[in-house]
C-alpha cells in the first residue's frame, strides 16, 4: 500500500510544486484579457464557470481512456505505476498545460494552427492529417463501442443505437458549448470520480483488512510480467498501451477548446495541470485495482488470456478492459458499483465521442477558415464529418484503430516540440519540453521499428533508430535556442 499512497500523494503534490514551476515559464497574466471574452461568439467562445470548464477539460480528455488504458498496461506489472506517476507529472501535465496556454495567447486556435506559428507551415500540414485521423477514430469508435454494450444490455438492435448516439453528436457539436456538453457533462463527472474515488478507498480498506495485497514496486516487481514479454517490451509498447493516464496526444485537440470558455488566464493552472492530475489519480487507482483484484500481475494477465485465473470461485479468462472494470466495480462497490460501471463503461465514451467531433468540426473550420457563429456553416461543416463517421462504422475500423495508439503519442510528441519552440522563443529555457519531447520522439520511433503492426524488427533495432531520430532533434533545438540568444 505504500506505493500506492506515495504515487496518489505525489501527484497531488505535482500540482502544487510543478504545476506552479510551469506555470511561471508559461506567463501567466490575469490581466490579460482571454478569448472568451476577446472572440465571445456565443457558440464556441463564450465564458464559462471555471468548476465547470474544469468538468468538461477532465471528461474530454477522459472518458475511459485512464480506465481502460491503466487495465490493460497494468498487464506490465508495477512499471505501470512508474510511467504513469512520472508521464503525468513532467510529461502529460505540461503537454495540456502548454496545449491550452499555448491557444489562449494565439487567440484560442486549434494545436494546427499554434504548431504553424512555432514549427512552420509545413508541419501544419502534418498536425492536419495526424489530428482528423485522430478525432475521426476516437469519435467512430466511441460511437461503436457503446453501441454493441447497449444492444446487449438492452436487446434493441446496434443499428438503431448507433442512430441515437450519433443524433446526440450531432446535436452536441451543433449546439453552443453550454447548451449540452456544459449541461450534463457535470454528472457525468460525478459518475466517473465516485466510480475511482470508490475503487481507490476499497483498495486501501482492502489492504488493511487483510481481504487483499496490494503489489508494491520494488527492485524485484520491477521487470516485465505481460504474458508475452517477447512482443510485448516494456521499451516502447507500455507507454503506447498506457496513453491517457500519463500523456495523450488527444488532449491537446481538447484543450483549445476549454482554451475558448476559460474566464481568466489565473485558472489556467487548475482547468490544464489540474485535470491532468485528476486523470493520472484515477488511472493509478484503476491500474492498482486490476493487479490487486486478481492476485498480482500473473492473475491479470492469465484473466485476458485462455489460461484463465480463479477469482471468488470463478474462472475468469479472455476477460477484455470492460469486464474487468465490471467485474471489480460488481465486486467491490456492490449493486451501487454494478450501475455505476454500466453507466461509466457506456456514458464515459460518449463524452470523449462527442468533444471529439466537435473538435472535429472546429478544426476543419480553423483550416478553411469558414466562421461557426452561424448554424448553417456548423452544419455545412458538421454534415459530411458524420456522413463519413457513419460510413466507417459501416466497415471494418479494425485495422485503423490498431494505430489511433501510435498516432496519439505521435501527436502528444509534436505539440512538445512545438511548446519547447514557443519557449525557445520567449526567451525561456526549453528543457520542461524538448526532454519529454525527446522521450516520447523516442518511443514512437521504437515502437513503429518493432511493433507488430510496425515493422517488426528486434528491439534492439528500434533502439537505435528511436536514438537516431531523437537526440538529432534535441541537438537541432538546443542549437535553435543558442542562436535566439
Amino acid at each position: 500500500m505504500v506505493t500506492f499512497i506515495l504515487a496518489i500523494l505525489l501527484l497531488v503534490g505535482a500540482y502544487f510544486i510543478y504545476g506552479k514551476i510551469v506555470e511561471r515559464y508559461l506567463d501567466v497574466d490575469p490581466s490579460r484579457k482571454t478569448p472568451a471574452y476577446g472572440k465571445e461568439d456565443g457558440v464556441d467562445y463564450q465564458p464559462l464557470p471555471t468548476w465547470k470548464v474544469f468538468i468538461v477539460q477532465f471528461l474530454n480528455i477522459a472518458g475511459l481512456g485512464p480506465i481502460f488504458g491503466a487495465v490493460s498496461g497494468a498487464a506490465f506489472g508495477p512499471a505501470a505505476y512508474l510511467w504513469i506517476v512520472v508521464g503525468c507529472i513532467f510529461m502529460g501535465a505540461v503537454h495540456d498545460f502548454f496545449a491550452g496556454m499555448m491557444s489562449i495567447h494565439n487567440g484560442g486556435v486549434n494545436m494546427p494552427d499554434v504548431t504553424a506559428r512555432y514549427l512552420g507551415k509545413r508541419m501544419k500540414g502534418i498536425m492536419n492529417v495526424v489530428v482528423a485521423f485522430l478525432l475521426m477514430a476516437v469519435g467512430v469508435s466511441f460511437v461503436i463501442g457503446p453501441a454493441g454494450l447497449m444492444q446487449n444490455l438492452t436487446s434493441i438492435d446496434k443499428e438503431i443505437w448507433l442512430y441515437i448516439i450519433f443524433a446526440y453528436y450531432i446535436l452536441a457539436t451543433l449546439l453552443p458549448v453550454d447548451k449540452i456538453i456544459g449541461t450534463i457533462y457535470p454528472y457525468m463527472g460525478a459518475i466517473l470520480l465516485f466510480m475511482a474515488l470508490g475503487i481507490g478507498v476499497m483498495l486501501i480498506a482492502g489492504d488493511i483488512s487483510g481481504t487483499h495485497q496490494i503489489m508494491e514496486m520494488t527492485p524485484s516487481t520491477l521487470r516485465n510480467w505481460h504474458s508475452d514479454p517477447e512482443h510485448n517490451v516494456i521499451f516502447p509498447m507500455m507507454f503506447i498501451v498506457i496513453s491517457c493516464g500519463a500523456i495523450s496526444g488527444f488532449h491537446a485537440t481538447q484543450s483549445p477548446m476549454m482554451a475558448r470558455c476559460l474566464k481568466n488566464e489565473k485558472y489556467a493552472r487548475p482547468v490544464f495541470y489540474g485535470a491532468m492530475i485528476a486523470e493520472g489519480i484515477v488511472a493509478m487507482i484503476w491500474a492498482t485495482a486490476a493487479i490487486t483484484y486478481f492476485g498480482g500481475p500473473e492473475g491479470l494477465n492469465n484473466a485476458m488470456s485462455d489460461t484463465g485465473t480463479m477469482v471468488n470461485g470463478v474462472l475468469v479468462k479472455n476477460a477484455e478492459a470492460a469486464d474487468i472494470v465490471d467485474m471489480i466495480c460488481r465486486s467491490w462497490l456492490g449493486k451501487v458499483g454494478a450501475v455505476i460501471a454500466i453507466l461509466g463503461v457506456v456514458i464515459c465514451p460518449i463524452t470523449s465521442g462527442d468533444t471529439a467531433f466537435r473538435s472535429l468540426r472546429l478544426s476543419v473550420a480553423d483550416f478553411l477558415k469558414y466562421d461557426q457563429k452561424p448554424i448553417i456553416k456548423r452544419l455545412t461543416v458538421c454534415l459530411p464529418i458524420f456522413v463519413l463517421a457513419f460510413f466507417f462504422c459501416k466497415v471494418d475500423f479494425s485495422t485503423a484503430w490498431s494505430y489511433l495508439g501510435i498516432a496519439n503519442q505521435i501527436l502528444a510528441t509534436i505539440v512538445l516540440w512545438t511548446g519547447a519552440a514557443y519557449l525557445i522563443n520567449k526567451g525561456r529555457a526549453h528543457w520542461m519540453c524538448s526532454l519529454p519531447a525527446t522521450f516520447l520522439t523516442f518511443i514512437c520511433v521504437s515502437f513503429l521499428m518493432t511493433a507488430p503492426l510496425g515493422l517488426g524488427l528486434a528491439p534492439v533495432i528500434g533502439y537505435v533508430a528511436g536514438a537516431v531520430v531523437a537526440l538529432p532533434l534535441l541537438i537541432w533545438c538546443i542549437m535553435y535556442a543558442r542562436k535566439k540568444v
